[in-house]
């Protein structure tokens, strides 16, 4: 079932604009469980995978984790790293900023429209594409 707002791709650090990733040394990823669980499950949905088998092996997040969760690890563990995207994620909560700019499903918007409302909240220009 797709999901009916916004969902995290990842969180990436990077350094004077360079994206890192895969930095050592390489961190095991420990598997999520509880709370932490549910959390990751509703709101960085794995849509790759059938939900039961993602619950299970969390390929998504450990990718994530692996790939650019440890490139902050000096930082945030691995339990910081994800509770921090999940609270970014609630900063940032893009579809209610787009409803208070008037932007909502089912009409057309400018590019400029949809980044402009997105910055009014990241306060940088967003990443976005369109597909």
């Amino acid at each position: 079932i797709a999901p009916k707002n916004f969902t995290i791709h990842g969180l990436w650090p990077d350094k004077e604009g360079t994206m890192l990733q895969y930095c050592k040394p390489k961190p095991t990823f420990i598997y999520i469980k509880d709370q932490m669980l549910d959390d990751l499950d509703k709101n960085w949905i794995q849509l790759k995978y059938p939900q039961i088998y993602a619950r299970d092996k969390q390929p998504l997040w450990e990718h994530e984790y692996l790939k650019h969760g440890s490139c902050c690890q000096k930082v945030y563990d691995q339990n910081k790293y994800f509770s921090l995207t999940l609270r970014l994620k609630d900063r940032f909560d893009l579809l209610r900023t787009l409803k208070i700019h008037r932007i909502v499903p089912g009409s057309s918007y400018t590019f400029k429209e949809i980044t402009d409302a997105i910055k009014t909240v990241t306060q940088t220009d967003p990443d976005v594409k369109c597909t």
